[in-house]
């Protein structure tokens, strides 16, 4: 959890701010080993490590798991379930990364794929709950015109030009022949206007019914979940024979920061109170991923540590079509925050002016785009440092099988990188997923399909 804060950052009358602030960011925490079998085979179970549960119900191939600069087998090292909002698509996330030697560093050592599968009875709960919207705008708008024609009406009920106050009586109404038409009819009482929006009676009966409708699809989605992982639990299938972590389940919780410390005011000094809109656009002003464009100190690793030190066993942080939080100033960095061009510095005296620095803005245009539908790509989570440490064990572990002599001299084979396999660990600072924004599920021929297997772009910042 977040640090605690000096008091002489804060007055005795700020305590009623002390609170801290909730930010759009999702933490994927460990949360205990899985030991239930039926979790493992559940693809809605996020988990660390483990065997994937393979969400389409046709195995994909086992090449998925692959590394591209050895080619072997590499290890699941998340597996996040994270369907869209209002997405008839089940959706499963999952990242590999190769823990050996010689593939550090290297493009392709880390990959993440998606699975999709459409939820029948999800996607027509969907239906049912937008054509009840529909519904209620078409009532609302009619409301709306109803309401509008009474005030109309009760407008030209006092109007002395209005036909209802010349004389005549009933027969008044026809003496220019249009008068019905275009004034209309005389009215004996004043109606009362129509309500502001029609309330439909059964509005309480569609929220009872959505709910029961989501806890009879989640009940439903839930049985062809284990339905599809079916397919992945044969002992034939090469994912059961894959190398693996300890699995352990990868539980969320929201971000929370504490608010910027606010400066003291000298005595007798007020502010005004803000507006609802400005306090919380000043509450989330340390948000704003902009970065200095100095070279003379390493601000964005420091503003990394600084944000992942509020709760230092997250191991993923997922914000869809958020900004990832940069490890270090590298190719990377330079890529997704290029540097913002400025007028060069002046050479002589007399053209002196004072020069601002200059502001590097997240860009995420520097992303491939979808390969299938062309669509851009967003940032989706990424992998954080406190992941290799609870997968780390793993790696101890197999040092423990060896005798000193032999741990010595796999040491020193890989501090010379002689043993390119050699297993001794991943030293990524972090691996960022970037997804479809469609999150596409089309054929070959561009059709929508029933369920896909796509691999998304990974961008890796090296712990060097």
């Amino acid at each position: 959890m977040a640090p605690s804060r000096p008091d002489d950052d804060w007055s005795d009358s700020d305590e009623e701010e002390l609170d801290q602030l909730e930010t759009s960011v999702l933490l994927g925490v460990p949360d205990g080993q899985v030991d239930v079998d039926a979790d493992m085979r559940d693809a809605a179970v996020s988990r660390i490590g483990g065997l994937p549960a393979i969400l389409p119900s046709r195995e994909p191939s086992f090449s998925s798991s692959h590394c591209k600069s050895c080619n072997q087998p590499m290890e699941l090292l998340v597996q996040m379930w994270c369907p869209f909002q209002d997405s008839p698509m089940d959706r499963a996330l999952y990242v590999w990364g190769c823990a050996r030697t010689g593939c550090q560093g290297k493009e392709g050592s880390v990959r993440a794929w998606r699975g999709l599968r459409h939820n029948e009875k999800y996607a027509a709960k969907l239906a049912k709950k937008h054509q009840r919207q529909l519904e209620r705008e078409r009532a609302k708008a009619k409301a709306e015109e109803e309401r509008l024609q009474a005030e109309a009406q009760k407008k030209a009920a006092g109007n002395p030009f209005s036909m209802s106050s010349m004389g005549g009586g009933g027969n008044s109404t026809h003496m220019f022949g249009l008068g019905t038409q275009i004034f209309g009819a005389p009215q004996a009482t004043e109606q009362p206007p129509a309500k502001p929006e029609a309330q439909n009676p059964n509005d309480d009966d569609d929220d009872d019914e959505d709910t029961d409708d989501e806890a009879e699809s989640d009940a439903a989605s839930e049985e062809s979940l284990l339905t599809a992982m079916a397919s992945t639990t044969l002992n034939e299938s090469p994912w059961q024979s894959a190398p693996s972590y300890p699995p352990f389940y990868l539980s969320t919780v929201s971000e929370y920061l504490p608010p910027p410390p606010k400066p003291r005011l000298p005595q007798g000094v007020k502010v005004e109170d803000l507006g609802d809109a400005d306090k919380k656009d000043k509450d989330i002003s340390w948000a704003k991923e902009t970065y200095e464009d100095s070279l003379e100190v390493d601000h964005v690793f420091e503003r990394f540590t600084k944000r992942v030190g509020y709760e230092g066993e997250q191991c993923v942080r997922y914000d869809l079509k958020g900004i990832p939080l940069p490890f270090a100033s590298d190719k990377i960095f330079e890529r997704l925050w290029p540097s913002p061009k400025q007028d060069p510095l002046p050479v002589t005296k007399s053209d002196f002016k004072v020069v601002h620095p200059q502001r590097r803005t997240y860009t995420p245009s520097a992303v491939p785009p979808c390969p299938i539908c062309h669509s851009p790509r967003v940032f989706e989570c990424q992998l954080m440092p406190n992941l290799i440490n609870v997968l780390r064990p793993a790696w101890e572990a197999e040092g423990k099988k060896l005798t000193d002599e032999e741990r010595r001299q796999a040491v020193q084979k890989a501090l010379k990188n002689e043993d390119k396999n050699a297993k001794m660990g991943m030293d990524w600072g972090t691996a960022m997923i970037f997804s479809c924004e469609r999150d596409c599920c089309l054929e070959e021929d561009g059709k929508d399909a029933k369920e896909c297997w796509r691999e998304e772009a990974v961008l890796i910042q090296w712990d060097v």
